[in-house]
């Protein structure tokens, strides 16, 4: 199939792996793969916890893996205990951050207002970001999926210029209700929602600009059903929780077929 944006296949390792294991999984992943011709099409990331940020960026210093962080805060600098700046991270050697995850806005009560100021904080300094969207299971039961998306589509992107969204920005679908729970969604859920963002990609930015950004799917993505959704060619690419934390796993997701 051919494919008019490139695959993105990133892991999303949550409050898993140390420094230790962080730099054993990645020097046995580079490796493997080298032996899988195919994935040198392919863009993959990872995102350690901030801890093995670092000692991961030093281990990947020759590979093609993008390194990505889970969180990132709007300023430079401040009195912003327990938050890490867009600053900070490109230091280190991160490319990308995960902005909005399900997680961050259930658990820590992160908004939309909050994903946009992350999202402007990381674009003005060169940062990629990674943005959530997605619906609970009462949101999708109470037919509000599309008003939800909507909402986290146009406030967390509010203010953004054409050409920002798509130099920096990946969007991931992540249905609330797929997240950790070995539930996810069926193709033809995820194609339609995919097809929807990019319906208010085009309203809100101009025609055509959801020819050229990525939509990634999250939910529950592992080896056995990562095929049936990379044969849609609305899916760019995985956002992928547990699945990741195995090389095994996490390399067939990326060599997909």
């Amino acid at each position: 199939m051919q494919r008019k944006r490139k695959p993105f296949i990133v892991g999303n390792w949550k409050m898993n792996k140390g420094i230790g294991e962080t730099i054993s999984f990645i020097q046995e992943f580079v490796a493997m793969m080298g032996t899988i011709p195919t994935l040198k099409d392919i863009e993959i990331g990872i995102a350690p916890p901030f801890t093995s940020l670092k000692s991961a960026a030093d281990t990947l210093k020759r590979s093609q893996i993008r390194l990505c962080s889970q969180n990132v805060h709007w300023d430079n600098s401040g009195q912003f205990t327990g938050e890490i700046s867009p600053l900070m991270l490109k230091e280190i050697g991160v490319t990308h951050a995960i902005i909005g995850h399900s997680e961050r806005r259930k658990f820590f009560g992160e908004t939309n207002e909050g994903v946009n100021k992350r999202l402007k904080g990381s674009i003005r300094n060169g940062l990629n970001a990674i943005v959530c969207v997605g619906e609970t299971k009462h949101e999708r039961d109470a037919g509000e999926m599309q008003k939800v998306i909507r909402d986290h589509i146009v406030n967390g992107l509010s203010g953004l210029a054409k050409d920002e969204l798509i130099r920096y920005v990946t969007i991931a679908y992540e249905p609330v209700w797929a997240i950790g729970t070995g539930v996810n969604a069926t193709l033809e859920q995820a194609v339609e929602v995919h097809q929807f963002i990019r319906t208010l990609l085009d309203e809100i930015f101009g025609k055509g600009t959801s020819e050229v950004v990525r939509i990634l799917y999250g939910g529950s993505v592992k080896a056995d059903n990562i095929d049936t959704f990379m044969s849609s060619h609305e899916i760019d690419g995985v956002l992928v929780g547990g699945a990741s934390l195995e090389i095994a796993s996490f390399l067939r997701i990326a060599d997909f077929k």
